[in-house]
């Protein structure tokens, strides 16, 4: 039976020599406990970057929907006068305060105007759309998808007009006979002149949930089983200045009530993800909020210093809070409740700002303690994060002194070798002062993923994903130090338009999405963890080298079940070759011949996963036998293996 474990474990790709010839042995040693696994170790991050929300998560089809981008004459970004028509936008009879501007269509005849989407209107056969907007105007009014030339039209609904402005909605259905395209346009024809507004179009979402999210991206998270999702950001939280913020209270109620804003990555935010948005979406996956809160500091450098102006984005994040937590009897429960959530929400971490370390004024410690101790004073259990005081990481120049934070927040963008080589960075950490929040990390195998990110990417190759997972192994051994980590950036439109960074975890267009090998490596990290590390230890380990250091060629960790004795053994073998391990298991009453393998490889660093091929690297799982307190195990060349080892 060990030579079936052995013919199941070893597939892959043969390469070139280890530097170390001596037999690898790894001791996993149960004869003690290791340390308590954080159960918050692995979780999600988000920020509006790549359409991450508007073209991506956040379901609507229609791009530029309140007009807000745009002079006043064509072109209008994202729409486009048709059959003769003349739009320009209009800013003289507003529906409200946030929508103060419409589009005009003018013209002798028949009027059209068309919408092109993010990158095109998807159209699926037997389809229901949800469309609505404002209209002024008292004309029949005709509205359809279609084709780009208008030759094919996939479903039609009509409204009537109004003299005054008039909220339309209604169903768009596409017949069964309908392709699976995105080559497609939203389209309103009119017989007079018309004014539109706020306009809308939500194909099915998730839980059937008006202002929603797309089902199958919402399903790529969930099956992650993220512990929690840090939101809204990351820069997006900051904005470039400080009316570009993330207002979240400008985010609340109807969508006729959010203005939306600038966001960081050159492009409108509608903020049709709001905060209660983004509660929904994390109930959906079962997961907890990790809030950050603005802290009175801006991309573009300016700061507001601690004390009285201070005094008020202080406010605004315990009253955040209180909309979060508080019951309905509270001020800002209630607004919540009248939502729709009368139930309050349960949460424990608070972040303050996002890399303050950026702020060369050095302001950022006396804006942390005149946060902390506010929310400390209102919410004493609430564990808070400081954007500086590690002892690496971006952006981390200022030590906190006045206060000892709960985490402080390390950010890594690093090449594969250095990710590879960061495996032990936290072995050594000084275990006496706050945890650690890994708020954002990913290896990457290009420069600067900021620049030119539409020739880049868009997702990890397998070299990033055992890079990736040769880091994991090293906060997972050091998960009583390490209390939560999170990958960025995790969402991406591929389309070259809809980019602003380069490597990104999930990629999509408008149909559909896949998951890049590092979000498989990743998700079995995730799904796999114990709540006990096993303590180990290893003897020939081989090594590689770049000239200037020597690291390992073979990354592990163990962690174990102490309720069902299931071992979770973890191994990355970043190497062109096939690495053969003996393994010695102490402290077990019994070790079950039987057990799985779930395990990630291909036949080259450069191997990707598409649009056209989304899982061409992607975990197989496979059932073992022949496993014992001895035995060898072959691991193929460039691949990330789960183990799981039944013990007693």
């Amino acid at each position: 039976m060990l030579n079936r474990l052995r013919i199941v474990a070893t597939v892959g790709l043969l390469g070139t020599a280890l530097l170390a010839c001596a037999q690898t042995r790894i001791t996993l040693d149960l004869t003690k406990p290791g340390h308590r696994v954080s159960p918050m170790l692995y979780g999600l991050m988000t920020e509006e970057i790549n359409h991450s929300y508007d073209g991506g998560l956040y379901a609507e089809l229609i791009q530029n929907r309140a007009f807000k981008d745009g002079n006043r004459t064509a072109p209008i970004p994202h729409w486009q006068g048709i059959e003769d028509t003349e739009i320009s936008l209009d800013r003289d009879r507003p529906v409200n305060k946030n929508l103060a501007v419409s589009l005009k269509m003018a013209g002798k005849g028949r009027l059209a105007v068309s919408n092109d989407g993010y990158w095109g209107i998807p159209i699926r056969p037997s389809t229901k759309y949800r469309a609505s907007f404002y209209v002024r105007g008292s004309s029949i009014i005709d509205v359809t998808l279609e084709s780009n030339d208008g030759k094919t039209v996939y479903a039609r609904g009509g409204v009537v007009g109004f003299e005054d402005w008039h909220k339309a909605e209604f169903t768009l259905t596409t017949s069964a006979d309908a392709p699976v395209t995105s080559d497609a346009r939203f389209v309103i024809r009119t017989a007079g002149t018309t004014w539109l507004s706020l306009v809308s179009l939500f194909p099915p979402t998730t839980n059937d949930r008006r202002n929603g999210s797309r089902p199958d991206l919402l399903n790529l998270l969930k099956d992650m089983k993220p512990s929690f999702l840090r939101f809204p950001g990351g820069n997006y939280l900051e904005g470039n200045t400080f009316k570009e913020r993330f207002d979240w209270k400008r985010t609340l109620g109807m969508l006729e009530d959010r203005p939306g804003h600038m966001a960081p990555w050159s492009y409108r935010s509608s903020d049709g993800l709001g905060l209660l948005d983004y509660m929904n979406w994390i109930e959906d996956m079962n997961a907890k909020p990790v809030l950050a809160v603005f802290a009175g500091y801006v991309l573009n450098g300016d700061v507001v210093k601690s004390g009285t102006e201070l005094t008020g984005f202080v406010q605004d994040a315990l009253d955040e809070i209180e909309y979060l937590t508080g019951s309905a009897n509270t001020k800002w429960g209630a607004v919540r409740a009248e939502s729709g959530h009368p139930k309050p929400f349960e949460f424990e971490y608070v972040e303050i700002g996002n890399e303050d370390g950026f702020d060369r004024t050095g302001s950022y410690e006396g804006r942390f303690v005149q946060f902390y101790d506010a929310i400390k004073k209102k919410y004493p259990k609430m564990k808070v994060i400081s954007t500086t005081g590690g002892k690496d990481g971006l952006g981390l120049p200022y030590p906190i002194k006045m206060r000892m934070p709960d985490l402080v927040d390390e950010h890594y963008y690093s090449s594969t070798w250095n990710m590879m080589a960061m495996a032990d960075k936290y072995d050594s950490y000084d275990r006496s002062g706050p945890k650690i929040f890994v708020g954002e990390w990913a290896a990457q195998d290009v420069p600067a993923p900021w620049q030119n990110p539409a020739d880049k990417g868009p997702t990890p190759n397998l070299n990033c994903a055992l890079a990736d997972a040769a880091f994991m192994t090293g906060m997972e051994r050091n998960s009583d130090l390490v209390e939560m980590s999170c990958y960025a950036p995790l969402l991406v439109n591929v389309n070259p338009g809809g980019r602003q960074w380069a490597v990104n975890l999930i990629g999509y267009d408008g149909l559909t999405s896949f998951g890049s090998p590092s979000y498989y490596a990743q998700k079995m990290f995730m799904e796999s963890l114990g709540d006990w590390t096993v303590l180990s230890s290893a003897s020939g380990l081989p090594t590689q080298n770049n000239g200037d250091k020597t690291i390992p060629a073979l990354f592990y960790v163990a962690t174990r079940d102490s309720k069902s004795g299931m071992v979770y053994l973890k191994v990355v073998n970043p190497q062109a070759a096939v690495q053969s391990v003996d393994f010695s298991i102490k402290g077990a009453k019994n070790v079950l011949p039987d057990g799985a393998v779930v395990q990630l490889a291909g036949g080259s660093l450069k191997d990707m996963n598409t649009l056209a091929e989304p899982k061409k690297v992607s975990p197989r799982e496979m059932e073992i036998s022949g496993l014992s307190p001895n035995f060898t195990m072959s691991f193929p060349a460039l691949s990330v293996t789960v183990v799981k080892i039944r013990t007693q």
